[in-house]
């Protein structure tokens, strides 16, 4: 069997060093501060400074866009001489072009790589729960699986995929233009807090708090009504906490919704991974919420 590197866009926002252990390779998004200068996260700008910098600068929308063509071919064409086949997991294409942008890449490698094959593949999701796909992909490789198999495998547990979240605000969801469904539940009633869904590729209305810990509490509500009526055990989901800029209601949150899990008979470990800046342009610098998907399996 032909080895294959498994490749994700930065909006996976999977732990740096989790990615190293993993095998896994980020092609980065770039994210602005004032519409000229385009850093990559991660490389030029890290979570950390650039939640610093939303926080200190309230009034400033930032934004954020796709690696380049180049990008996706430089991490292609690695793969490639190092005698590897491709899969590639890019964020849901109702969110970024990222997926026709490696694609292209894809195309423009054919032609001087004719040997290596690339598969690109919508996650249907973004950030930490594309962190859970790209995760089962790993995991189902180093099963032994092949790269067509792996990718069939992948493909199959995409409808599973949820992330239940709430913000701060709707602010940034406007001026980054995801408001979609969200636009009539909020209005422009003050203090509102939406609850949200992430699912099929794109965002749901479920729900609205008039402050942050009731839509916290909600949240959890939401994603264990989910799990526990989807999945018989914790060993049959992948399951994560996401946050931004405050890691302490990160841990907070994770405790008890670890609690709650327990009280109906699945009792688990959660992981906290940070939310990156591709997402945090458009929820603002407290998004926090869960994010679940069927473990993967071998047909």
């Amino acid at each position: 069997m032909k080895p294959y590197r498994i490749i994700s866009d930065g909006s996976c926002d999977m732990p740096e060093e989790l990615a190293a252990k993993k095998n896994v390779t980020i092609v980065p998004f770039y994210v602005t501060m004032d519409e000229r200068t385009y850093l990559k996260e991660g490389v030029d700008i890290s979570k950390a400074e650039f939640y610093r910098w939303m926080l200190d600068n309230p009034k400033t929308l930032p934004r954020s866009s796709t690696p380049s063509v180049a990008d996706f071919l430089e991490a292609f064409t690695r793969a490639a001489e190092a005698g590897e086949d491709v899969l590639c997991i890019c964020i849901t294409k109702k969110f970024s072009s990222s997926c026709d942008v490696a694609e292209t890449a894809a195309g423009l490698l054919a032609e001087t790589h004719p040997e290596t094959k690339v598969r690109v593949i919508n996650a249907m999701v973004n950030t930490v729960c594309q962190a859970l796909v790209v995760l089962e992909a790993a995991r189902i490789r180093d099963m032994g699986a092949d790269l067509d198999r792996c990718a069939a495998a992948v493909e199959a547990i995409r409808p599973s995929a949820r992330i239940f979240f709430t913000i701060g605000s709707m602010d940034y969801l406007r001026h980054g233009g995801r408001i979609g469904k969200l636009a009539g539940i909020a209005g422009s009633i003050l203090g509102i807090r939406p609850l949200i869904t992430l699912k099929e590729g794109e965002i749901f209305p479920s729900g609205l708090s008039r402050s942050r810990k009731p839509s916290l509490d909600k949240v959890m509500n939401l994603a264990v009504k989910y799990i526990t009526t989807t999945f018989k055990s914790p060993a049959d989901y992948s399951l994560v906490v996401g946050y931004g800029a405050d890691f302490h209601e990160a841990v907070s949150f994770r405790d008890n919704l670890m609690e709650s899990l327990a009280r109906v008979g699945h009792k688990l470990v959660v992981p906290i991974f940070h939310i990156g800046a591709v997402i945090s342009v458009h929820t603002g610098p407290l998004p926090l919420g869960v994010a679940v998907v069927r473990r993967a399996a071998l047909a």
